[in-house]
Formats: C-alpha cells, structure tokens, sequence
C-alpha cells in the first residue's frame, strides 16, 4: 500500500495553507483582499472544480458496479445531516451553523481520490468519482441551507437553485448522464480554473487564521468536533457497511472517504456568510492536520 499520494496532498494544503496565513499577517491580502479571493472561489473556481467532478465515463456496466457505493454515498450524507442536529445541543447560532455544514461537508473532493486510488488502486478511483456526486449534491443543496438566510422558503430555494455551485451541480449531472463532450477548449478552460479552486481556498483559509490566535485553534470545540468528523462518522459508516454485508472494497472507499477532514470550503463559506469564519478556519486547520494521523490509520485498518 503506497500512502504517498495521500501525504503529499495533505502536506501541500497545509503549506499553502501557511503561505495564506504569512501573506495575512504581512498585509498582503487585506480585508478587501479576502473578499475577493472569496467571491472568486464561490462564483467561478469551485463552480469549475464541480463541473469538471462530473466529467468521468459512465455507462451501464459502471452504472451496475458502482451502484452499491452510490447508494452508500447518499446515505453516508443523510447520516451526516441527522448527527448534525444532534450533536451540537449546547452551540447556538453562527458558530453551531458552521459545525453543522462541516459534519456533512468533508475534504473527500480534494483528498478523496488520491487516498482511494492509493489505496485500492484504479478500481478505487472509480469507486471515489462515484461517491463524491451525492456529495457534492449535498453540499451545494442541503448544505447551503445553513449558511442562506431568508425570510421566506421560497426566497431561500430561489437563492439555492441560482447558487453558481448549485447550476454548476445540474450542469454537472446533465453532462455526467447525457456524456456530452465540452469543445477541447472550453474543456480545458474548466480544467484550469478547477484545478486552481484547492490553492486560492486553501490560501483564504490562512489569510483568515492570520486574524486568529493561534494558541488557541486546539480547544474543546476543535477537538470535539474533529472527534465527530476523524472518529466517530467514519466508524458509524463501517459498522453500517459491515451489517449490510458491503464489498469490501466498497466498505474501505466509504469508510475512508467519510474520514476526510472539514471541508475546506466551510471556511469560505462562512466568510461569504459572516458566519464565524474564524471557527470554520480553525476546525478546517486543525482536522487536516490531526488527518494526517487518522486517515493513514483507517487505511491500515482497511487495507491489507
């Protein structure tokens, strides 16, 4: 089992991640600065970086061999939402807001393919792209609900279905389902922007911890929280897995893939928002940090 794929990628966010919190702290991204880099990431990078999530081969054949970890998928996110609202009894407003996206929103779009691939080869990789459709869904959905207020529901689904993330997720489908070709241009177009969304993402996070004490990103809210997201969801997911008698190979990818750290989208989101970005930068640093730990030992345990 070759875990370099997975380190490297975790290595790379933390240090950019570092670089953002340098040029925070030198003045480079002003407050204005962090507004910008957020506009880009939420209107243009990651509607890209969703697009070009779809852009796999699908046909019948895949359509049957992947149907178990699709499903799995879907209810892995419902199991998101359902803890979401009861683990967090004792948070109130914004800061409880950001624990609820992060617990159904994980990192498994950036870290999910190289640990799936790294550890289970091709077939894993499949199994991975698979996956992360209904999360996506999800995030750009549901998720969006917790940071989008409105006074009325009409008004709030108005706003979620003209999401640029959202239009990005039903374009996604239309050319995932349909296997449309993109002209090599506008293909390649997407391709760079998408590539581009880990990088200015992982850049705003650490711009926003420059505002932050850091002797205090580990505290028990930190910690509780990265306990949900590195422990407990993805041991839930193997022991439902187990009783309903799951491929192995499907089991591991799920399992892993639900160990992914915070999102590091909860971050923008939350300061698209206003909504505690400080908090969503913290349990984003620290839970891919401490997933440096957590995931190669569910891999361990996975992968013989």
């Amino acid at each position: 089992m070759n875990l370099t794929n997975l380190l490297q990628m975790q290595g790379m966010l933390i240090i950019i991640m570092l670089l953002g919190l340098f040029l925070g702290k030198q003045g480079t991204i002003t407050p204005d600065g962090k507004k910008l880099l957020t506009d880009l990431v939420i209107n243009v990078t990651l509607p890209c970086s969703i697009v070009k999530s779809f852009l796999i081969e699908f046909n019948m054949d895949i359509l049957q061999r992947c149907i178990a970890i699709f499903i799995a998928a879907i209810v892995i996110q419902f199991l998101g939402m359902a803890l979401s609202h009861v683990l967090y009894p004792g948070y109130e407003g914004a800061r409880k807001r950001v624990l609820q996206y992060a617990t159904i929103c994980s990192n498994a779009g950036i870290l999910g393919n190289p640990i799936a691939e790294g550890a289970f080869g091709t077939l894993g990789l499949m199994y991975a792209s698979i996956y992360l459709i209904p999360q996506r869904s999800f995030m750009w959905s549901f998720g969006l609900t917790y940071f989008t207020i409105c006074p009325s529901k009409k008004e709030l689904l108005k706003k979620i279905l003209t999401h640029p993330c959202i239009i990005a997720v039903e374009l996604g489908i239309i050319l995932l389902i349909g296997q449309f070709q993109l002209p090599g241009v506008i293909s390649a177009t997407i391709s760079s922007l998408g590539s581009a969304n880990t990088s200015i993402s992982m850049l705003l996070i650490g711009a926003i911890l420059a505002s932050v004490d850091l002797k205090h990103i580990i505290d028990r809210h930190t910690l509780y929280y990265c306990a949900v997201r590195l422990l407990l969801m993805p041991g839930l997911v193997y022991l439902g897995c187990r009783l309903a008698g799951l491929d192995a190979t499907v089991t591991g990818v799920s399992v892993l893939l639900s160990a992914m750290p915070a999102a590091s989208v909860t971050a923008v989101m939350a300061s698209k928002y206003r909504q505690d970005s400080a908090f969503a930068a913290k349990i984003v640093a620290l839970s891919t940090i401490l997933s440096m730990i957590s995931a190669p030992a569910w891999c361990l345990l996975f992968v013989k």
